[in-house]
This record gives C-alpha cells, sequence and structure tokens, in this order.
C-alpha cells in the first residue's frame, strides 16, 4: 500500500468515525501501526486531523439541529442529544475534552454545536482530547510490537 493511500485512507476512516457513519478509526490506526510502513507521529497526526474535522461536522449539525434532528442518518438520538446537553450546560466547554469517547463524545460535539460554542475553542478542546487519544493507543501499540 502507498503512503498516500494509507494516509487517505486513515484520514478517511477517521473523519467518517467522528460523523454519521460507524467506523473504528483506532483499529485502521493500529493495523498501520502494526505494518509499519508510515511514521507513527504521521499517522497520529492524520488520525488525529480527520476525527477533529468529522467533529466540526458534528458541531455544524448542532448548529443547525433543528432542521435535522430526528432524522434517521442524524448521528445522535434527540434522547443522547438531551443528555450530552445537560452534561454540556453543567461543565460546559471542558466536557469536550470527553469527546474522544465512544459513547457520547459524538453527542457531546453536536451539544456544543447546539449551545453555540465558538468554533477556535470546539477546535482547540476536540482536537486535543482527540489527539491525545490516539497518542496513547499509539504508544500502547508500539510497547507491543
Amino acid at each position: 500500500m502507498s503512503d498516500l493511500a494509507a494516509y487517505a485512507g486513515l484520514f478517511a476512516v477517521a473523519f467518517v468515525a467522528a460523523t454519521i457513519l460507524p467506523a473504528q478509526s483506532e483499529a485502521a490506526l493500529v493495523a498501520l501501526l502494526v505494518a509499519g510502513a508510515q511514521e507513527p507521529v504521521a499517522l497520529v497526526a492524520v488520525a488525529s486531523l480527520g476525527n477533529t474535522l468529522g467533529a466540526v461536522v458534528n458541531w455544524a449539525l448542532g448548529r443547525g439541529v433543528s432542521r435535522f434532528s430526528g432524522r434517521r442518518w442524524f448521528p445522535v438520538t434527540p434522547a443522547q442529544l438531551d443528555r450530552a446537553t445537560r452534561w454540556y450546560r453543567r461543565w460546559g466547554r471542558w466536557s469536550l475534552l470527553l469527546s474522544w469517547a465512544p459513547v457520547g463524545g459524538d453527542a457531546l460535539t453536536v451539544a456544543a454545536g447546539v449551545l453555540r460554542e465558538p468554533l477556535w475553542s470546539f477546535v482547540l478542546l476536540v482536537g486535543l482530547a482527540k489527539t491525545a487519544r490516539y497518542v496513547v493507543l499509539a504508544a500502547a501499540t508500539m510497547n507491543f510490537v
């Protein structure tokens, strides 16, 4: 597999994993790390960028949630959005540090859009959280390889 294909594929999987479709960006990252053909730092950077940009899509959907909520393809159920909104109101923007979590993380990113979190702070906190997750995953993988 060429470097470009590996990076593009990882970016796409990480992007989709943060948006409306289920995907396992962690599995893709681990597979590429184990293969050893690409630089681990570059893989983490690409996965982080893709996953953060995917979360920005959720933020944008949250900004216009009244038009999309309840549609089958919408990434968050009304119950999840309500729970995430309550959590977000209680803890504020710092709750975005949990955006990496497989359960509730996407809902938090939508809630941030609903509650009009500024894009700059959203990207900063979500990017930090998602990058930290990939760094930990990469470090654990590299210790076993």
